[in-house]
């Protein structure tokens, strides 16, 4: 698997870029994955409902074809896009989401914080609120989209939103829990444990 570290990054040709790898990779194409953070920006599900934006503000907002509702993407976030084949491994998309679960339940497990996944809301809880959210789309057997983990950042504008179509979801992040890591060392513990995850075949 590639790994691909790509900073700070627009969403929108990040998410072209994305779409353009899935549509012309082959059975041979490397699997990659990118990590990278975003400028701020609101991103909305395939079905989403924009009634799930409450307050309009200077945040963007971008369309997408991903599954769920609306979230935020911000500076202080580690963002994953999985970009793997699942035919090739075996996989269905519930096998990678549970994968990516994992990933974030295992790390944080090594920084004494306890969290658990939801089967009716995907994503990464704490106690009552949610440290990272998940949204995959399947094409030709490969997935892209992916995953958001809240590590140092600016939740004031999850505020505006109903957070993955959830009302009152609150949202927390890892140095609110008390874990002070940088965001290179974050990235480097995410691919050691998604790569020991997918070994296990999560």
């Amino acid at each position: 698997m590639k790994i691909q570290d790509l900073g700070l990054r627009d969403y929108q040709p990040t998410l072209v870029a994305m779409q353009q790898f899935t549509l012309q990779r082959d059975n041979h194409t490397e699997d990659e994955l990118w990590l990278l953070e975003h400028y701020p920006v609101y991103t909305q599900g395939l079905n989403g409902q924009d009634s799930h934006l409450l307050r309009q503000n200077t945040i963007p907002m971008v369309r997408t074809d991903r599954g769920g509702q609306i979230t935020y993407h911000g500076p202080g976030q580690l963002i994953v896009y999985p970009l793997i084949d699942l035919r090739r491994h075996g996989m269905g998309v519930r096998n990678m989401i549970s994968c990516l679960e994992n990933t974030v339940i295992t790390m944080l497990a090594e920084h004494n914080i306890d969290a658990y996944a939801r089967k009716d809301a995907p994503g990464v809880y704490c106690g009552e609120a949610k440290i990272a959210s998940l949204g995959l789309r399947v094409k030709r057997g490969a997935c892209y989209h992916g995953l958001s983990l809240n590590i140092d950042m600016d939740l004031q504008p999850f505020a505006d939103i109903n957070p993955c179509g959830y009302a009152g979801m609150r949202m927390t992040d890892m140095k609110t829990l008390g874990v002070n890591k940088d965001m290179a060392s974050v990235k480097q513990q995410f691919v050691s444990v998604f790569i020991s995850q997918m070994q296990q075949g999560s």
